[in-house]
């Protein structure tokens, strides 16, 4: 199956994320997981994108208590 690479301007579009958002995640390591092919590109997978988000899912803003 091939994958959709996309650039951060996509994920801003997907995410509501800034470019400099991005590059902060990136730096961070805390983003989703992306692809440097080069010195100055950088590409993310659509699919990679989507579970990252989807990963963040949450069932309550309140702190779990045991």
């Amino acid at each position: 199956m091939e994958e959709d690479f996309i650039h951060a301007t996509a994920v801003g579009e997907i995410t509501g994320l800034s470019a400099g958002a991005l590059a902060q995640l990136r730096y961070r390591g805390i983003g989703p997981k992306f692809y440097k092919p080069t010195p100055r590109k950088v590409l993310y997978k659509r699919s990679e994108v989507i579970a990252w988000i989807e990963a963040s899912a949450k069932e309550r803003t309140s702190p779990t208590y045991a």
